[in-house]
């Protein structure tokens, strides 16, 4: 699985938890949704990066932990990234 298909399941996955602005998740519960073998893998890390760096999801720091959301002023581009 490469970065791209594993970036598209991440955000697929918040868009239909509809997790936008301030509904957030933890980053172990996100990575559910990748094999098991994925899940701690550098891919994986880099492609939560790389969403993070083109501001298609947003962090915020919640109980000692890093929750991630998806960006609302993104969502154009974010449906665009998904139907590719």
């Amino acid at each position: 699985m490469d970065k791209h298909s594993i970036m598209r399941k991440l955000l697929r996955k918040l868009a239909n938890l509809n997790i936008w602005g301030g509904k957030h998740t933890e980053i172990k519960n996100l990575k559910k949704c990748l094999p098991r073998h994925l899940r701690g893998e550098k891919v994986a890390e880099q492609a939560i990066k790389e969403l993070m760096q083109s501001e298609f999801i947003q962090a915020k720091l919640s109980t000692n932990e890093i929750h991630l959301s998806l960006n609302p002023r993104k969502k154009k581009e974010i449906y665009e990234f998904l139907s590719k």
